[in-house]
């Protein structure tokens, strides 16, 4: 820690003598290695505004980020300056290099430049309410939005998480899979596993077979991952009878099946604890608190300092408060919330009303404290005038042996409104046709819910924090023709 620490201030001379100040937004652009943490917090330690950018971006989408967020420089590891110098010179903004085994012309050396500056003393003090970071949203629905986290809302995110949600310690080992760039993995795996001065493992790709190599080798203790990745890890368990020394794992950033939960326990001898956030929220609201007996299919209880709530969800321009177990759109306030979205005011005042965030997601609230998210408003399918909401479907579908994941959609129908269908991918070896899978879920679920067609893939598409991105699905399938699997009743 202490060398990471005097690495960091001779990146923040550096920077400072590149002409960076307090208030400065500046950009980066660096995969999951150690110069990730080095950059972030020497950007934080010179008082100015961290700005991620993720790695998948193209040249057009990181000039837009550059010119929303204002950035005054790019920080862009070597490998991804193809995408990253062309965008920073579509926005008119300087880059610095960092992994770069060779001088390239015309983009100095972040490295180079530190080691012939002087290195800053400290770093430079800013007031709680002040921007520490801009994160992007994934931009579901139109450009990105650049929501702004406050240094109250990153200090009180990591204390809390460290003291009163996770069994976090200094000895620990953390794999760090996360994108660093997204607020899950900044949040709970960097910025928490740092401030309990735990040992963090990086990894700068996933894909299952490396990540349980790298749990076994480094002998990590704590997991922290999106489904998928729980998924994968499952699939890769199947290779090897090698298991590692896991305490505990946590998982968010989208639902994960009670299947997977029960499956990870049988396999790996460990709980999954599942929360729940969004960048706009730092990103954790609540959840399954470690050493409580988590709950399967529960997001957990609100963390310290923060409200989570059920509000009406048809009611836009106040918060109208629901009764436990009644669905509603889930609502959050507290200390963890963001300062607005940058340049956006309205976008902002739709957010935020009355102090409660929006969070567009359905649930409901039970009589202990704890949260069940039914699905995203947005999400929900409304066929033949009733509500279907694709996570009770995926449940079904997952714990089909031969099923390693699903997505459920909607799909416009000229009879129906919407039709139910099914994106599945099979576990490796399985055997079993699109048909028989659309009536094992006929068989669980009401006749209104089940998918009436069922289309095989060999991968979902994902985003950039491994979410499935189901926008992607409903634009390719609702161009085809509906063909029925099962009876279209």
């Amino acid at each position: 820690y202490s060398e990471l620490w005097d690495q960091t201030r001779s990146y923040a001379g550096a920077l400072r003598k590149a002409g960076v100040d307090d208030g400065h937004a500046v950009a980066m652009l660096i995969p999951n290695v150690a110069d990730f943490a080095r950059v972030y917090y020497a950007i934080l330690a010179l008082g100015a505004i961290v700005v991620p950018i993720h790695a998948l971006l193209k040249s057009d989408e990181i000039e837009y980020v550059l010119r929303d967020s204002g950035a005054t420089l790019l920080i862009c590891a070597a490998p991804l300056l193809g995408e990253g110098a062309k965008g920073a010179a579509k926005a008119g903004v300087p880059v610095l290099s960092v992994l770069s085994p060779d001088p390239i012309d015309g983009i100095p050396q972040l490295e180079a430049l530190a080691a012939v500056v002087e290195p800053i003393r400290t770093y430079t003090p800013r007031q709680p309410s002040d921007t520490a970071t801009i994160l992007y949203t994934s931009g579901t629905t139109g450009k990105p939005k650049g929501a702004m986290g406050s240094h109250l809302a990153l200090v009180e995110q990591t204390s809390t998480l460290l003291l009163s949600t996770f069994d976090l310690q200094s000895t620990d080992t953390i794999l760090g899979c996360l994108p660093l760039f997204h607020t899950f993995g900044q949040t709970c795996t960097l910025n928490t596993g740092f401030r309990a001065g735990a040992r963090i493992v990086m990894l700068p790709r996933f894909d299952g077979d490396t990540a349980l190599r790298s749990l076994i080798d480094n002998e990590c203790t704590i997991m922290m991952g999106v489904p998928t990745m729980y998924i994968a890890l499952l699939e890769a368990a199947k290779k090897t009878a090698e298991r590692p020394k896991l305490r505990y794992a946590v998982s968010g950033g989208a639902s994960l099946p009670v299947a997977v939960i029960e499956r990870f326990r049988a396999e790996f001898g460990v709980e999954i604890y599942e929360g729940y956030g969004l960048t706009e929220t730092s990103p954790v609201a609540s959840f399954n608190h470690v050493g409580r007996p988590p709950r399967a299919g529960s997001i957990g209880q609100a963390i310290w300092g923060v409200e989570v709530e059920i509000a009406k969800a048809d009611v836009e321009d106040s918060i109208e408060l629901l009764p436990v177990d009644e669905l509603g759109e889930i609502v959050i306030r507290g200390h963890n919330l963001m300062k607005g979205y940058l340049n956006l005011p309205e976008e902002s005042a739709k957010a935020v009303v009355d102090g409660w965030f929006r969070t567009g997601d359905l649930g409901t609230k039970d009589a202990d404290g704890y949260i069940w998210i039914v699905d995203r408003k947005k999400d929900m399918i409304l066929r033949n005038g009733y509500n279907v909401y694709p996570r009770e479907v995926e449940e079904v579908l997952a714990a089909h042996p031969a099923v390693s994941s699903a997505a459920v959609f909607g799909v416009a129908h000229d009879v129906h409104g919407q039709e139910i269908m099914a994106a599945v991918v099979l576990a490796p070896g399985a055997d079993v046709d699109a048909a028989s899978l659309a009536e094992y879920a006929k068989e669980k679920l009401a006749a209104y819910k089940y998918p009436r067609r069922v289309e095989i893939v060999t991968a979902l598409p994902l985003g950039p924090s491994g979410k499935v991105l189901k926008r992607e699905l409903v634009v390719i399938y609702e161009t085809e023709k509906v063909v029925a699997v099962a009876p279209m009743a």
